[in-house]
């Protein structure tokens, strides 16, 4: 099946995956590389050095910034913040952008704001309105501002207090749990 690319959508990018749906206002720059069965909302900006995997919702509202890299299965929620410069100024570039990763199967709640240079570990879990300053680990719950630890989280989405409990709950499931980044 083809993707599906609405007419009041400004996309340059040949590189969209099959079953894709890049939504109305949406400008996608032309070196941009998106996956396979992806949802871009409406209003959604991405620029040129960025890469989105397959299975990937991003919601309404989102700017994916040079640097940024998005892995499959992710969810970007609305109006989430990405930065990739450390030190802004009008006008002044720096030598580079710096990379955001964000590791499959993590999901980030509306208006979280990351900043620059981060890691964002697999399956885990942003709560809305945080502000994401350092690496996250893979399978934990993180939210507030600045972003705190919270719980541990199992791939498939359930909480648990202790690393213990979500290690007993997926091998007695028989799910693989991620490494810590």
């Amino acid at each position: 099946m083809a993707n599906f690319i609405h007419p009041l959508s400004d996309v340059k990018s040949v590189e969209i995956g099959e079953n894709t749906k890049v939504w109305q206002f949406c400008v996608i720059f032309p070196e941009a590389v998106i996956g396979n069965n992806c949802n871009i909302c409406a209003n959604v900006l991405i620029e040129n050095d960025v890469r989105v995997g397959n299975n990937v919702t991003v919601k309404s509202g989102v700017q994916l910034w040079d640097g940024i890299t998005v892995e499959d299965n992710v969810f970007i929620g609305p109006n989430v913040t990405f930065t990739n410069d450390i030190y802004p100024r009008s006008k002044q570039w720096p030598e580079h952008f710096e990379k955001t990763l964000v590791k499959k199967g993590a999901s980030i709640g509306a208006n979280s704001t990351i900043v620059a240079g981060i890691t964002i570990g697999e399956y885990s879990l942003i709560g809305a309105g945080s502000v994401v300053t350092k690496n996250i680990p893979a399978n934990t719950i993180w939210y507030g501002n600045p972003a705190k630890f919270i719980k541990y989280v199992s791939n498939d989405g359930k909480p648990f207090d202790t690393k213990e409990q979500l290690i007993d709950y997926c091998i007695n499931h028989n799910i693989k749990i991620s490494h810590n980044d």
